[in-house]
């Protein structure tokens, strides 16, 4: 009876540890991988001139980390609580004025927000200055932002 125990907890063991995901040695958050399937860098659109940057797993594990710091009280699976009409969407995203679907209009709006029609300021959403996250840091947020848009079931709808 003991040694078969021993083999169970031998084998639940060596399973256990061979079973690990990989991304987990690698600083990449299980969302990022199960959810948006991004287990390698992907290249997303910096502007509207068509440059892209590649950005890693790890860099979108850090923005989601810096997403759930800075916005999530707010934006609770792309949804926005204070104003449900204007969600973090892809289609939404497209359609703000001026859109915001790109890493540069996003941080942009991030450092300044502005109303959904580009009329006026807007203190409904949170202004995030450099003294406050980097560049660096808020563009890691708008690529997190942007692949949940494009991968993410439900992301910014009420289906999440």
């Amino acid at each position: 009876m003991l040694a078969r125990l021993l083999v169970l907890v031998v084998v639940f063991a060596v399973y256990y540890s061979n079973s690990l995901p990989a991304q987990a040695a690698k600083n990449i958050d299980p969302y990022i991988a199960r959810y948006l399937h991004v287990t390698q860098p992907i290249a997303l659109e910096m502007d509207n001139q068509g440059n892209t940057r590649l950005f890693s797993p790890q860099e979108l594990s850090v923005g989601k980390k810096l997403f759930e710091s800075n916005c999530i009280n707010c934006h609770v699976g792309g949804a926005t609580l204070p104003d449900p009409e204007v969600s973090l969407s892809l289609e939404k995203l497209q359609k703000a004025n001026p859109p915001r679907d790109r890493i540069n209009a996003l941080v942009t709006f991030m450092r300044q927000p502005m109303t959904y029609d580009g009329s006026q300021e807007t203190y409904g959403c949170r202004e995030l200055p450099p003294s406050l996250l980097s560049q660096q840091q808020l563009e890691t947020i708008a690529a997190f932002i942007l692949t949940a848009a494009q991968k993410a079931p439900g992301w910014g709808t009420e289906s999440f």
